[in-house]
């Protein structure tokens, strides 16, 4: 009798033991899968049920086991992110117990309770929506597309928006997209031109945008020791810069708290959108952008700054080709994000600091880059950065054939929008120091 006692003691304590969806693996889902992975999202399958997480649970295990998924590229000895979405090692084993185990269901009352999005928006119930305004025909044959639409907000006064969420119409031609606010010049007044003022000539253009850089123009592969601190080649600033953007696997821009970006009374919105041909036949689309309105203008407004080298050259066949480019800080700051911004042949990125002292100091570290993964790193508090410190971006491409993404090993690479050709962006947003 006591045997059988114990023989029944151990049986429920294995079953306790066991992890089952409903208890132990879907609150894992939920809070670090469900952003992407639920329906008519950009990951390819759910995993808000059991039904529909169930076929995959082998897939879901490679995943995590070898930390493929969720994705995250920065090297953990740099910084520290809010947005990290790591698994820790104890949710890693649990999701591997479970699937080993059978990928039981478990009691579905302990099933906790689905996360909210609000008509499909991430950051919650839009206080405005503005799209595009036009259904857009994407023809079934040609090259990539990127198309400009402006559209007015009709404000009477200024807004201060703290989230913004871009929304493709169609995912499936919709490779990304930004979203800004323009004010029109007074009249009379002289509209400044984006074109950069030291070799115009060297760009190529479409609707007054740049869109490909001539083949040749000049080439400055080592940014840093040519052009610096604000040049054309080296800096794009301003107080609101974009104010969200779509991207592969990036979220949206939830602004951290006590910050905003000013739309000015008046101003237009304008969308630009990225269209890759992948279907095969004509498409529409009809994108939207989201805003979260601030309660109030913030004490410091949010900024942002794009550093990027155009000059650059990669040449065919080449596995490890460096950029670089630098900026020099002519104020105090406080840094709260970065973005590295490649596009197929980007390989790796790094952002190291010089302060005035002479200190070096590594703030994001990007070994593996993916273009289909182009994270906002967050960080977990405002970084300070003293006036003179000099920031060092460094990028290296593969344009070889052993680069599965390569398009074109063949092909020299200069500058250009279109995603078979090249960027090297670093994206940074910052505050004013008080």
């Amino acid at each position: 009798m006591k045997f059988a006692s114990l023989v029944a003691s151990l049986a429920l304590t294995a079953t306790a033991a066991t992890p089952t969806f409903t208890r132990d693996v879907a609150p894992i889902f939920y809070k670090t899968c469900a952003g992407c992975h639920r329906p008519h999202d950009i990951a390819p399958m759910s995993l808000i049920t059991y039904r529909e997480a169930r076929p995959w649970a082998k897939s879901i295990r490679q995943a995590v086991v070898t930390r493929t998924m969720p994705p995250w590229h920065a090297d953990s000895a740099y910084g520290h992110f809010v947005n990290d979405p790591r698994l820790s090692a104890a949710q890693i084993e649990t999701i591997r117990q479970w699937v080993d185990s059978g990928a039981p269901e478990g009691d579905p009352a302990e099933l906790p309770r689905e996360p909210e999005f609000p008509d499909g928006w991430k950051i919650g119930k839009p206080d405005l929506v503005i799209d595009m305004g036009q259904d857009y025909r994407v023809d079934a044959i040609g090259p990539d597309e990127y198309t400009y639409f402006t559209v007015p907000t009709n404000f009477t006064e200024d807004k201060w928006v703290s989230a913004v969420e871009l929304r493709p119409g169609n995912r499936k031609i919709v490779h990304h997209s930004h979203v800004w606010s323009e004010v029109d010049p007074p009249p009379g007044a002289a509209e400044q031109s984006s074109k950069p003022k030291d070799i115009a000539t060297t760009f190529m253009y479409h609707d007054g945008k740049l869109t490909h850089m001539k083949p040749d123009a000049p080439v400055h592969d080592n940014g840093c020791d040519v052009i610096d601190a604000g040049n054309y080649n080296g800096r794009r600033e301003g107080q609101n810069g974009i104010l969200g953007s779509y991207l592969p696997g990036r979220g949206p821009d939830n602004y951290p708290a006590g910050t905003a970006k000013r739309i000015p009374a008046g101003a237009k919105l304008k969308f630009q959108i990225h269209y890759s041909r992948t279907t095969g036949k004509t498409e529409f689309d009809r994108s939207q952008v989201g805003f979260i309105f601030a309660p109030a203008p913030p004490e410091r407004p949010l900024k942002r700054m794009d550093i990027s080298n155009y000059l650059f050259r990669i040449p065919a066949g080449e596995p490890n080709h460096e950029v670089s480019e630098c900026h020099t800080f002519d104020k105090d700051i406080e840094l709260l994000s970065m973005t590295a911004h490649m596009h197929f042949r980007g390989k790796d990125m790094r952002f190291d600091l010089i302060h005035p002292d002479g200190t070096r100091e590594t703030l994001l570290s990007v070994p593996n880059y993916s273009f289909a993964w182009q994270t906002i790193y967050r960080l977990a508090q405002p970084h300070p950065i003293e006036k003179g410190s000099r920031l060092i971006i460094t990028a290296h491409f593969d344009n070889s054939i052993n680069n599965t993404w390569n398009p074109d090993a063949t092909k020299t690479i200069r500058w250009g929008e279109p995603s078979n050709e090249e960027m090297m962006d670093g994206w940074l947003e910052y505050l004013d120091k008080r």
